[in-house]
């Protein structure tokens, strides 16, 4: 019996940091076809703090408006994203922080960055309360002549 509550007990974190990582899979496979509204469904509506460009963004809904605003219409404009290299640390059974890389191709313009978030487990499902990005752009390639 205390075998097998030391092995339900070891494999808790596992699966904590799978369902986390499928959190993310879905906003990136939502960002990539273009439904905003899904990748904002990985966040906490409204109360998720936003901070990008050094500044404090508008909340989920301001948010969800800034993608469309800037990022819809089409899929150039949108372009591709990739989140990788995850590191996942649970704080608590319903607290955990993720840093990871994301890569954004949008045509010749290519965005990497860092995201810094702080997830809850809220209602059973994780979700992202606290998001930061430090980004930078790439370098473009000078056209050929």
């Amino acid at each position: 019996m205390l075998l097998a509550f030391l092995a339900l007990a070891a494999s808790a974190p596992a699966a904590e940091r799978g369902q986390i990582l499928e959190t993310v899979e879905r906003m990136e496979s939502a960002w990539n076809r273009g439904d905003f509204r899904g990748y904002m469904a990985g966040f906490a509506n409204p109360g998720v703090v936003f901070v990008s460009g050094g500044k404090f963004q508008d909340g989920w809904q301001g948010t969800l408006d800034h993608y469309v605003r800037d990022y819809g219409g089409s899929a150039e404009r949108r372009g591709k994203l990739h989140f990788y290299n995850m590191k996942i640390d649970l704080l608590a059974p319903d607290a955990a922080m993720l840093i990871g890389q994301y890569r954004l191709e949008r045509g010749s313009r290519i965005t990497e960055g860092v995201n810094t978030r702080l997830l809850r487990k809220l209602h059973g499902r994780w979700l992202i309360t606290v998001n930061h990005v430090s980004a930078y752009d790439l370098p473009t390639a000078p056209a050929a002549k």
